[in-house]
């Protein structure tokens, strides 16, 4: 015979079963008990994605877990050499590094990282129930190995877009007097002659209002300016991958089939050294960062800014004089380059970019591995992005604060969805940082004048093969 228990006791009897179980904390407080007393330490860039890392989720995983991390901020030159050399002397500093997109293949080809899909594969007890590789956009396939495998867990990714002042490009005065001076209509540029109008227009009308035509992202020390010839100008008059073609005995000059001397690369280095020389004063000692901060200061009308300043120069009042004058548009191209891009060949510019790397000489990859989890999941990735600028998981693009900082931001972010794949990160080279420090003396004295532009890039393309050769790519 059944026998119903009445509503009291099915409630102490479940009272009862419960009391007895014992209690579920969830995964991240489960999984941080035994690495109590652990620190993790990290090193990367100081830029808006990192240092919300190092505020934010840094502190809220160590809440979660009981697991320490300091994260060690500091500039692009000091990170750099910082990870490289703990990773080669195999001291475990540090247990997570800041891995640029362009330098991951060097560090593949040097067995420095921790294969992450592995890793969770062979231990599951550290695999959290939020984390998904398939959450990720295609930005991380740049970060996986040959198997597929990834190799850095993505952290920030954007592009560097074409930023210009809608309050001056809207402006009726300054529409008619560029009518009068030119002939056209003031609006974005699509093509390098148009941006060099509306560039030497700006400087000329902006005298005395401390108003120039364009950024230009020229240090004559750094190699900043480096990569803005060859990762954002270059490419829009069509030379790719450093104008160096893997295919063919990986030539540089034009003498053997390269195209880092070519008539095109001449021609983009004039073209970007005529915007230098009618840029804001400090041009000729900035780099990436310099760049947002003279447009933010409201000195240039526009200019080629990376993605990660993009929201605070469009919605921090407190850093930024051009809240709310912000326009997005993508790169002016030489003509018939966008077509090619769009039928698959070639890019526009330069999907940046980065991932926290595991070092293969860390003593805490367990722990480590939990850290990278909890800044991979979807949940956290919000309010990062509207901190950032930066969008590694799909589902991030559907937030409801990044879609409002999206209008701000002139349809940035809807920019970076639909048309990112117009964009490219730095080619596959394993040589990437050795072929750069070889080339670059001799693109600084371009820009100090010492030497002429078309015999500097003749001897940069020489110096290339030179160095190939020495690294045994070139036969």
């Amino acid at each position: 015979m059944r026998h119903h228990l009445k509503a009291g006791g099915a409630t102490l009897l479940i009272g009862l079963l419960a009391g007895s179980m014992p209690a579920l904390a969830d995964f991240w407080s489960d999984a941080g008990a035994k690495f109590q007393g652990v620190t993790l330490h990290g090193v990367t860039e100081s830029t808006p994605p990192s240092n919300y890392v190092k505020d934010v989720l840094a502190p809220e995983f160590t809440e979660k877990t009981g697991i320490k991390v300091e994260i060690e901020t500091t500039s692009w030159d000091q990170m750099y050499d910082k990870a490289i050399k703990d990773m080669e002397a195999g001291t475990g500093i540090y247990d997570m590094v800041y891995i640029e997109q362009d330098i991951i293949y060097a560090y593949l080809a040097r067995n420095f990282l921790v294969d992450i899909t592995k890793a969770l594969a062979d231990d599951p007890s550290l695999k959290a129930p939020d984390f998904s590789e398939e959450a990720f956009t295609s930005f991380a396939d740049y970060f996986k190995n040959a198997d597929g495998d990834l190799m850095g867990l993505p952290m920030e990714a954007f592009i560097k877009i074409y930023l210009y002042r809608t309050d001056l490009f809207n402006d009726p005065e300054i529409q008619a007097a560029f009518k009068e001076k030119t002939g056209k209509d003031l609006k974005p540029a699509t093509t390098h002659e148009e941006y060099t109008e509306i560039a030497e227009f700006f400087t000329e009308w902006g005298q005395g209002k401390d108003i120039w035509g364009t950024t230009a992202q020229a240090h004559t020390g750094h190699p900043a300016s480096w990569y803005e010839f060859f990762e954002s100008i270059a490419p829009t008059f069509g030379v790719y991958n450093w104008g160096i073609d893997a295919d063919n005995n990986y030539a540089a000059s034009v003498a053997n089939g390269g195209r880092m001397n070519s008539d095109e690369a001449k021609a983009a280095l004039k073209y970007w050294l005529h915007l230098r020389d009618i840029a804001p004063p400090e041009s000729a000692a900035s780099t990436w960062t310099e760049t947002a901060t003279t447009f933010a200061a409201g000195r240039a009308a526009q200019g080629l800014i990376y993605g990660e300043n993009a929201a605070w120069i469009a919605s921090d009042p407190e850093k930024s004089r051009v809240v709310g004058n912000v326009g997005v548009a993508l790169p002016p191209t030489e003509p018939g380059v966008l077509e090619q891009v769009e039928a698959g060949e070639g890019y526009i510019g330069y999907y940046d970019g980065g991932a926290f790397g595991l070092p293969i000489t860390s003593k805490n990859q367990e722990a480590a591995l939990l850290f990278l989890q909890y800044i991979g999941q979807d949940s956290v990735q919000g309010p990062w992005a509207v901190a950032g600028s930066r969008i590694t998981n799909t589902a991030t693009y559907d937030d409801p604060a990044v879609q409002e900082l999206d209008k701000k931001l002139g349809g940035y972010f809807t920019m970076l969805r639909d048309q990112g794949k117009l964009f490219a990160g730095a080619p596959p080279f394993p040589f990437h940082a050795q072929v750069r420090e070889a080339t670059a003396p001799i693109f600084y004295e371009i820009l100090t004048g010492a030497i002429e532009p078309d015999a500097g890039l003749d001897q940069m393309a020489a110096k290339a093969e030179e160095e190939l050769t020495n690294l045994g790519y070139r036969k």
